[in-house]
């Protein structure tokens, strides 16, 4: 026992010592900064989020607290426990100003030109005195705009003292000031208010009266200022930037991925029942629920709350400030009557079209959600054309004999489904097509389940949705877009059966999802051809993380249609079980459009029927893995003139990718006109039926790839430039590792690969 206590103590001490060795990060300051005591009040200080953006070499101690200004701090004694704090070595963070500037107070008013200069005078020489580090930032920025919508100062000669004081002592500094005015005034008068403290009643019980606050902010606004205090400490490279954490990218730290605004309602709930909703799963509840949700918007927002029970009904319109909210065991079922889907203009993968209305809708609206652990199923056996091919020869004949038409090898719920399948261009306005004519074709033009057009601040999390008509979930020129934990489920043959289709989207978060559909699981899309082009509306800044793809063409996936670009995408720690295709990046001639800047690390997938990684300019709108008897002739390759439809891919770095079984490693396939160029894969282990395919590719790197390959050659180049293969692995006894071919391939290089495995290296076939 005695030894036994003997070890605890020793590893407490050891403990204690890891501890006291890391370096200190001590805030002073006012309330800006300041850590906010209630976690159940929405305010939040710039320096209660700046541990977000430092790693554990580090501990920060926040010292600010509201209401100091650079006098008050002093004499009531708060320096001074920060210098008995102070160790040799630990950094200083030094912001006041707002308190400063208060005349009508004797105890914090400190003339910007003499008692503030010196007050931030003696920080800065006792900081030294100790051994310390001190690091000046100017006071952040009001939410001030003038009538033109110009961002105004409210600080006078504060932030000019700051620098000069930075300049005359030599230390470094943030310019908190200019930098945080600079992101006021590229979110503009309205969106800035999410940064501060802009509420209604209702919102929050530490808060019951409405709050218009330009001072204080928000959790949002706080991440941000501090991700604005991490870039300035990098800018002045600062000893401290070392500590910055890193993300999972290496390219990026962790300050630099994008901030994804999350709304927040007000506590009132809306019953469904209240407005005549009954859960018999007989009574068609339309009218009720969107009697609720009108209600609760007109009201100022809360939830609309749909408790456990089979709730039938059609076609549901979100509005502003209203949250869905479906309890455990609840089901909304949406009915599987064509007649219950008005004709409405919306979109079709890209294009401007007619199509039934979405069962659940919204348009131009804000601040919504659908939450809970509930069931939204969208009926959509009942509009889904079905392949013979993909189903079995019992559930085929189950399917016929349920009713429905059947033309040769694909079988239509309706004769209308089947008549507009026939009509080329049905779909699509630009041909021409009107709501009279759509009419004829009704129960051809299957909407997507949940359709959200033009809206900010979107908030989906713990439901389940499945069983869509089309496409299951396609916000559309959207903003602030937060998936969590969000179950999303079609069978595997459902035709368009996508997951989520992000379509021009900014700003979004997909956290710990699983999707299990027909088609691409995460898609990121940006319109189609021309009339992508002229939108000219990339969807950008996305993070997703933490998600599984079962069954899917696709796990993650840009395009086709992707004429509006894509870039800023972010994706890690994400498994794709079963999937056709694994990392999918596609598009064609005549699309346009540039997908750079993607970022992907941690990556495990099995059983990839298809490619692990894919990067294809070829795509023809076939399914990525052959059915049977379809015999895909190879494509040609001939350069064509380069014009506002030639699609580019540029700018790719992929990390740590484990798969466990793929028909083909690696598929590069650029234009001869447009080559895809500048990817990374790095740190990976493919084992495939083929190894690396690299055709019309430029200046494309693996670096310690192991490609586990059965055919030969283990890397094939094809008219491809700059490309260097740096430590490969491969199988043992491998025929032959490397084949160049093309009069256009040039520099390609096998570096610090052991070679001696393989019975032949490099082929050059010209």
């Amino acid at each position: 026992m005695k030894k036994i206590l003997v070890l605890a103590s020793l590893l407490v001490s050891l403990s204690f010592q890891t501890l006291d060795s890391r370096k200190q990060v001590f805030l002073i300051g006012d309330s800006t900064l300041a850590t906010k005591p209630n976690p159940q009040d929405p305010e939040r200080g710039w320096g209660q989020m700046l541990p977000e953006f430092l790693d554990e070499t580090v501990v920060v101690r926040n010292h600010a607290v509201n209401g100091r200004s650079t006098k008050s701090f002093i004499n009531e004694g708060r320096w001074k426990k920060v210098l008995d704090e102070l160790h040799a070595g630990d950094w200083v963070l030094i912001q006041f100003g707002h308190n400063d500037e208060k005349k009508e107070d004797s105890t914090r008013y400190a003339d910007p030109q003499t008692t503030y200069r010196e007050n931030l005078t003696r920080f800065i020489r006792e900081t030294k005195a100790k051994g310390a580090h001190p690091i000046l930032i100017t006071p952040v920025m009001r939410r001030r705009f003038d009538e033109k919508g110009t961002v105004q100062d409210t600080h006078g000669d504060y932030p000019a003292a700051v620098k000069a004081v930075a300049q005359q002592q030599k230390v470094p500094l943030v310019d908190l000031h200019q930098k945080s005015r600079q992101l006021l005034q590229t979110m503009g008068v309205e969106p800035s208010k999410r940064l501060f403290l802009w509420y209604m009643p209702g919102y929050f019980a530490s808060r019951p009266k409405e709050v218009k606050d330009d001072t204080h902010f928000s959790a949002y606004g706080a991440a941000h200022m501090a991700a604005l205090v991490a870039d300035g400490l990098r800018e002045e490279k600062t000893e401290l930037a070392k500590a910055l954490k890193k993300s999972p990218f290496q390219e990026k730290l962790a300050y630099e991925l994008p901030q994804i605004y999350q709304p927040v309602f007000r506590k009132d709930t809306f019953r469904i029942e209240t407005y005549g909703a009954k859960a018999d799963g007989q009574t068609l509840n339309s009218t009720a629920i969107n009697k609720a949700i009108t209600t609760c918007s007109e009201a100022g927002g809360g939830t609309v709350l749909v408790p456990s029970g089979l709730w039938l009904t059609g076609p549901i319109v979100l509005k502003n400030n209203v949250n869905l909210h479906l309890q455990r065991g609840a089901l909304l079922q949406f009915s599987d009557r064509k007649s219950d889907y008005p004709l409405v203009k919306t979109t079709w993968e890209g294009l401007d079209a007619i199509r039934c209305q979405a069962p659940i809708s919204a348009t131009d609206v804000h601040d919504i959600a659908i939450t809970g652990e509930g069931f939204i199923d969208g009926a959509g056996d009942g509009w889904r054309a079905v392949k013979k091919s993909k189903l079995n020869p019992p559930a085929w004949e189950k399917l016929v004999a349920s009713g429905g038409v059947v033309d040769g090898e694909i079988w239509y719920p309706s004769e209308q489904s089947l008549k507009g399948a026939k009509v080329k261009g049905a779909v699509s306005l630009a041909n021409g097509f009107d709501f009279k004519k759509s009419e004829e074709i009704r129960d051809f033009l299957r909407p997507n389940m949940l359709s959200l057009t033009r809206c900010q601040n979107i908030l989906l999390e713990g439901v389940t949705i499945q069983n869509s008509p089309a496409w299951c979930v396609h916000p559309l020129l959207c903003q602030d877009i937060t998936l969590k934990n969000v179950t999303v489920r079609n069978p595997w043959y459902a035709q368009n059966g996508d997951g989520l289709d992000l379509e021009s989207c900014k700003n979004a978060l997909i956290d710990g999802c699983t999707f299990d559909v027909g088609d691409d699981g995460i898609c990121i899309k940006s319109g189609r051809d021309e009339e992508g082009r002229k939108r000219g509306v990339p969807t950008e800044n996305v993070i997703a993380r933490n998600s599984t793809v079962f069954h899917a063409h696709g796990g993650f996936v840009v395009g086709s249609e992707m004429s509006g670009g894509a870039r800023n995408l972010f994706v890690s720690n994400c498994s794709f079980l079963g999937t056709d295709v694994g990392l999918r990046f596609k598009t064609t001639r005549g699309r346009g459009g540039i997908v750079e800047d993607v970022f992907i690390s941690d990556i495990q997938m099995t059983r990839i029927p298809g490619e692990a990684i894919l990067f294809d300019m070829y795509y023809m709108a076939k399914d990525p893995v052959p059915q049977t008897g379809d015999k895909s002739e190879p494509l040609p390759i001939e350069a064509k003139p380069i014009n506002e439809g030639t699609p580019q891919f540029r700018r790719f770095f992929v990390r740590n990718v484990v798969c466990k079984g793929a028909e083909t490693g690696i598929l590069v396939r650029g234009l001869p006109e447009m080559n895809i160029q500048d990817i990374l894969i790095e740190n990976s282990v493919i084992e495939s039926n083929k190894g690396l395919v690299c055709i019309e590719g430029q200046r494309i790197t693996l670096k310690n790839v192991q490609l586990l390959s059965k055919q030969m050659p283990v890397m094939q180049v094809q008219n491809s430039q700059a490309i260097t293969l740096d430590r490969i692995g491969y199988s043992p006894a491998s025929s032959l590792l490397l084949k160049v071919s093309g009069d256009r391939s040039k520099q390609v290089e096998l570096l610090h690969t052991d070679t001696s495995k393989a019975k032949k290296v490099r082929e050059d076939a010209r």
